[in-house]
């Protein structure tokens, strides 16, 4: 009884940081004539609940594609029309066609903000907690920590609530998926799993480790017995879930195929804004964009995210275990981040969730990890006034996580799975691997927090005016490689231990 009243704690301070963040400005504000992401969910629901769903993703005089329009799976256009009906009822002027546009008063955006806040309660903070309580090894005290710090990662709570977006609806689904699986509920795993994909195409970035780890478990079973049972249970499953998603739009093939198109914009280009991945730090020494042709960017990129992604994959299909699956997720996230095409800084959020889940693991290196997501979506962050609360959730995050999980006791070589260092470097001399760790997470630190002001304080030269864009999104791009690597040569170095393998398996 006294672990779950910690719990009922722990959450409710993850949502009164949730509406603290939701009170200060948000992405757009004010700002003709596209205003902001927040102006993007709000012409969701003036669409969804004026239009008839055939018009939803196609450009007419009642829906200009150029302003807003519907790009995401269809998951997420009926999450809109909901809310648009609840609008409705409240305030009619909320989602009035064309009249509505730009619409800005404290009560939309009370109403907005409930909208995030209702998703989460109901779809992502219930799955982490079950996750940490369930997945978990160690005492209900260390659970508990590690339910309060995964609910207080500031990256998430910065962009749902602050830039404004649904991140935890299509993370929440991905997370019950991964609950589910752990559990060994195959067949729901891979439902929660399709509702994920179902609602942000992004979460193509899990997907393959899904599907190997799934694949992997069947072959092991035996597919010549019950392991072609389970096949096919899940491929039916994902089969109907799709079906049920996308049936409105099945009756004619070019809504479809429209609905596709909106999604997959692959005329947008390589990159945009100052990503921290391969492509816009690479850009700032060779100008790939006017080297390669439009068509090479995206045959380049593709090619270097399946090779990047591959090896872990096949790891995680000859050796389906529970552990690995979750090592799985981070490098394909990480993978698909730092070399696919059109990413934006918030896909972050991708890699960030499947390193959330091993905050009972390898504490420090999430912790790590964690801060330095956050720091990357540094200039969006100043670009929607949240300067205050990403110092706020920043450094309390930092000061809570590394005191509650103990992060700094628990980094000796053995707990930070740098064996394989030793065995990969044989040739050079013997080090102290987890001292350098050490020295290297406070010297990071350092140099976040500097940024971090002289990007506020100082003004850049009038010849580099993103000089310090550049700087924080080349710093987090070293981070993420690193991490990449880190997680690839840990994932083929085995199981954390004995007693952690006996239960992932």
């Amino acid at each position: 009884m006294q672990t779950w009243s910690l719990v009922s704690i722990c959450v409710l301070l993850g949502v009164v940081v949730r509406w603290g963040v939701s009170l200060n400005s948000y992405s757009g504000a004010g700002k003709h004539p596209m205003f902001g992401d927040y102006e993007a969910q709000r012409h969701w629901q003036e669409v969804t609940y004026n239009l008839p769903l055939q018009e939803w993703y196609f450009d007419t005089t009642d829906n200009d594609l150029n302003y807003w329009g519907l790009d995401y799976p269809p998951l997420t256009a009926y999450h809109s029309w909901i809310c648009a009906y609840i609008a409705k009822i409240i305030n009619p002027e909320w989602v009035e066609l064309h009249q509505s546009r730009g619409y800005e008063s404290p009560a939309h955006k009370l109403f907005m903000r409930s909208t995030v806040l209702v998703s989460d309660v109901l779809i992502y903070i219930p799955a982490v907690v079950l996750y940490c309580f369930y997945l978990t090894e160690g005492s209900s005290k260390k659970k508990v920590s590690t339910v309060l710090c995964f609910l207080l990662y500031p990256g998430l709570i910065l962009i749902d609530y602050g830039h404004f977006q649904y991140n935890g609806v299509s993370l929440g689904f991905a997370l019950w998926g991964v609950l589910a699986l752990g559990l060994g509920w195959d067949a729901f795993g891979s439902l929660a799993f399709c509702l994920a994909l179902n609602y942000k195409q992004m979460e193509l970035y899990h997907a393959l480790p899904f599907f190997c780890y799934l694949l992997g478990k069947c072959i092991k079973v035996g597919l010549m017995g019950r392991g072609l049972f389970l096949l096919v249970r899940i491929a039916a499953t994902v089969l109907v879930t799709f079906a049920l998603c996308w049936l409105p739009f099945l009756s004619d093939p070019s809504q479809a195929l429209q609905v596709i198109r909106r999604i997959f914009p692959v005329a947008r280009g390589l990159f945009e804004d100052k990503v921290a991945n391969t492509w816009c730090s690479l850009n700032t020494l060779i100008k790939i964009r006017s080297v390669l042709s439009a068509d090479s960017q995206l045959y380049l990129s593709l090619v270097l995210t399946v090779l990047a992604v591959l090896p872990s994959s096949i790891r995680l299909l000859t050796k389906p275990t529970f552990w690995h699956f979750k090592l799985a997720l981070v490098n394909s996230s990480l993978a698909f981040f730092l070399f696919s095409y059109q990413v934006h800084e918030k896909s972050i959020l991708l890699a960030a969730l499947p390193v959330c889940l091993l905050l009972n693991d390898l504490p420090l290196v999430v912790i790590w990890f964690l801060q330095v997501s956050t720091f990357s979506m540094l200039p969006l962050f100043l670009k929607d006034g949240l300067l205050a609360p990403y110092v706020v959730t920043s450094v309390a995050f930092l000061v809570f996580s590394t005191y509650l999980l103990s992060a700094l006791d628990h980094c000796s070589e053995d707990e930070l799975k740098l064996g394989a260092y030793n065995k990969l470097f044989f040739c050079l001399p013997k080090m102290d691997l987890a001292w350098i760790v050490r020295w290297k997470f406070y010297i990071s630190i350092a140099v976040m927090a500097g940024l971090s002001i002289a990007s506020v304080v100082l003004v850049p030269p009038p010849h580099l005016p993103d000089l310090f864009p550049v700087l924080v999104s080349s710093t987090a791009f070293l981070h993420f490689l690193g991490t990449f690597l880190y997680f690839n040569i840990v994932q083929f170095s085995g199981p954390p231990s004995r007693k952690s393998q006996k239960k992932n398996n």
